[in-house]
């Protein structure tokens, strides 16, 4: 599975940067091609909160159902997929010395075996780091608006 590890410091302060990226509200604000990320279930944030998810890459629409499998409040959070388009991105929220925030991100993705999956592959893997890049200044811009 390919991982990709992307790193930046947002001027907010730790706990705002968490409940920004925490708040499945604000998800197709910032992160890069979401169309949709919607709750099931009773739970809508924290640990086993599960999240129907909607991702437009060019031509092709992903769909992905994700389960929070780690949530430490103000320090990370993950999520992996449990069906779908298969993925697991982990964040991690550290104080810097100017009272900021530094986001590290692990983003790791994998396509399905085929004939199908190398054409989904040659689709998404070209633009998967300008897609992180995005997400990341993105992600920033939404945070210093607050």
């Amino acid at each position: 599975m390919p991982v990709i590890e992307h790193s930046a410091v947002a001027d907010v302060p730790r706990s705002r940067a968490f409940a920004y990226v925490d708040d499945y509200r604000s998800v197709p604000k910032w992160m890069f091609g979401i169309r949709s990320f919607e709750p099931i279930g009773d739970i809508d944030h924290g640990l086993d909160a599960v999240y129907s998810a909607e991702m437009q890459i060019g031509p092709k629409t992903l769909r992905s159902t994700l389960r929070v499998t780690e949530w430490i409040e103000n320090r990370s959070l993950t999520l992996s997929s449990v069906e779908g388009f298969s993925t697991v991105s982990k964040w991690s929220f550290e104080d810097t010395p100017d009272g900021g925030t530094r986001l590290n991100v692990d983003f790791a993705y994998n396509f399905p075996g085929g004939l199908a999956g190398r054409a989904l592959g040659a689709l998404v893997e070209p633009v998967v780091g300008q897609a992180i890049r995005h997400t990341e200044s993105t992600l920033r811009r939404e945070l210093s608006a607050l």
